[in-house]
């Protein structure tokens, strides 16, 4: 269903609660919440000049799964994070997600953002909004991107937002920063999905994907078959297995994980068709496991883990094989490592030899995933949209206490 903001004063009568996440529809908890003004820029209709005059512009929030999945699939930049199934997975641990989105006369999209608020613990009911590899909009096109922008700051203040993080889905360029930081957006903010990636080109043939790699990452692939290393696909009674795997990972590489719920949530919501729980097994025991998923033609490895049992038998790299002809097999051409140090390609050469060594996040996997070949690759990075400047200060340093408080 699509709810075009400019049916939804009707709906004033349904709620008596206004700022509550999830009193009555979601369209009407946010006109409601509106300043006047703030109204009426929501209920604006747009009409583009020139070729296009005879086609108006309305924003509307999308409610229907069919209608946003086949806007992200349409999309040049739709990503798996932008994704119906992807704001029900972070919907049902804290987050809110509502879809907004410009659509023609006909209730199709044409620009549009998954935004996710989540509430904060602080008083007056303070939330954040944050929006991971979006908006989809041309940023170059400034009405298109004015129009979805006007929309999108008065829902977030609606709800008391103190700040909105975009991640767009765009490679590192400083046109696009530039453009980016015009409507307001503070650049470089920090990020919460990882800015710099590799990037595994999956177009070539089995052996020349892997003529790419580095000589001892074949090498070790090749160790673990002939060790005996099974790899095989799991399913939804595995996700307990892999949790343990996870647990072991986080206690000896101390870095934070979801509760085991997130997980076989993310499973049922994705498996079979565009998430697969590979496990690598020795002698019968499970030793090692990941979960890749998919989303058009690229493959995400997303979560993995492995214990300290026969490490010299190297499965986590079979395992990193696996997923990749698993993902080929599905028609994907990338296979995205998702995260290795945000440094300079030449700092991270300079200091390869000595990765596991470095402190710091995502040094420790560095070493590992940089075997396997590919292109470095650095997204634009995140922005902050900031409502409550004293609030997000406050904000800014409690994180910044937080962080230091696991680190240690």
């Amino acid at each position: 269903m699509i709810v075009p903001t400019t049916l939804l004063k009707s709906e004033r009568h349904a709620c008596n609660q206004p700022r509550a996440f999830y009193t009555c529809t979601v369209s009407a908890i946010i006109v409601l919440d509106m300043r006047p003004r703030e109204r009426k820029a929501l209920h604006r209709t747009y009409t583009d000049p020139g070729e296009h005059s005879e086609k108006d512009v309305r924003v509307s929030i999308i409610t229907e799964r069919a209608v946003w999945q086949e806007f992200v699939a349409r999309h040049p930049a739709g990503h798996l994070l932008q994704t119906w199934d992807w704001g029900e997975l972070k919907a049902r641990f804290g987050w809110h997600a509502i879809r907004i989105a410009l659509t023609d006369e006909t209730g199709s999209p044409s620009a549009g953002a998954q935004v996710l608020l989540h509430p904060l613990p602080v008083p007056g009911g303070r939330a954040l909004a944050y929006v991971p590899k979006g908006p989809l909009v041309d940023w170059h096109d400034p009405i298109q991107a004015g129009r979805l922008l006007d929309a999108i700051h008065p829902l977030c203040r609606a709800q008391r937002c103190i700040f909105l993080k975009i991640e767009p889905p765009a490679e590192d360029d400083a046109a696009l920063c530039a453009a980016i930081a015009q409507y307001g957006f503070r650049p470089y903010a920090p990020t919460v999905q990882p800015p710099r990636t590799i990037l595994i080109d999956l177009s070539f043939s089995e052996e020349a994907i892997l003529a790419r790699m580095k000589q001892k990452t074949r090498y070790n692939i090749r160790l673990a078959a002939r060790k005996g290393v099974r790899v095989y696909e799991g399913h939804a009674d595995h996700v307990a297995v892999f949790y343990q795997l996870l647990e072991d990972t986080s206690r000896r590489d101390h870095f934070a994980i979801h509760h085991f719920d997130y997980y076989r949530t993310a499973y049922e919501l994705f498996a079979p068709h565009h998430a697969a729980l590979l496990l690598a097994e020795v002698a019968g025991e499970v030793v090692a496991g990941l979960m890749v998923f998919t989303y058009g033609r690229t493959a995400y490895y997303l979560f993995g883990a492995s214990n300290d049992r026969h490490r010299e038998h190297m499965p986590t790299y079979l395992l990193q094989w696996e997923a990749m002809r698993w993902a080929r097999a599905r028609g994907c051409t990338a296979y995205d490592l998702w995260g290795i140090p945000d440094a300079e390609e030449e700092t991270l050469e300079s200091h390869l030899a000595h990765a596991d060594r470095r402190t710091g996040e995502l040094w420790g996997v560095y070493r590992f995933k940089r075997g396997f070949g590919g292109q470095v690759v650095r997204s634009v990075g995140a922005f902050d949209y900031v409502y409550n400047p004293l609030l997000y200060r406050l904000y800014r340093w409690w994180q910044v206490l937080r962080r230091r408080a696991y680190t240690g």
